[in-house]
């Protein structure tokens, strides 16, 4: 299940049971999922197509179970989920916050940016005074684009 991988990791924002079931209901289209050979979920991209830039697919979040770590997954995730989109809805740009600290995905996305020969572009999105339910570390937009797949 999407929520306990989300939960496990220890590092994204958990959101509820109930928005990952509708997530993957809603946005399936625009999201990934790993399973192992016995077709468990092992790791995850949520996404979704931006309204008003409807070329751009926004990273939600992305996760691997700790057991599946290190293989190379989170990245063949996002290969496969960018060309798909691409394929299907024309995206060439691909958005995402990150906390900063969060080595890995900051190590994934930039490696995705120089395997695709794509320009990568940093700003704070959101701010710590922006989050009002408590301290929380400004989150980083990540602009990646364009890109041909």
């Amino acid at each position: 299940m999407l929520w306990r991988i989300a939960r496990d990791s220890k590092v994204l924002d958990l959101n509820s049971s109930y928005s990952y079931l509708l997530w993957c209901r809603d946005f399936a289209a625009t999201s990934a999922v790993a399973r192992d050979e016995r077709g468990e979920a092992v790791g995850f991209i949520t996404g979704y197509l931006r309204p008003d830039s409807p070329r751009t697919l926004l990273v939600w979040q992305v996760a691997v179970d700790e057991a599946h770590r290190g293989r190379g997954l989170a990245a063949a995730m996002l290969d496969a989920l960018a060309a798909r989109t691409a394929g299907e809805h024309g995206v060439d740009t691909v958005e995402t916050t990150v906390a900063p600290g969060n080595t890995a995905s900051e190590r994934l996305f930039t490696a995705f940016a120089e395997r695709h020969g794509a320009l990568l572009e940093r700003e704070v999105l959101f701010d710590t005074p922006d989050f009002p339910d408590g301290p929380h570390d400004p989150e980083v937009l990540h602009r990646i684009g364009p890109f041909a797949l």
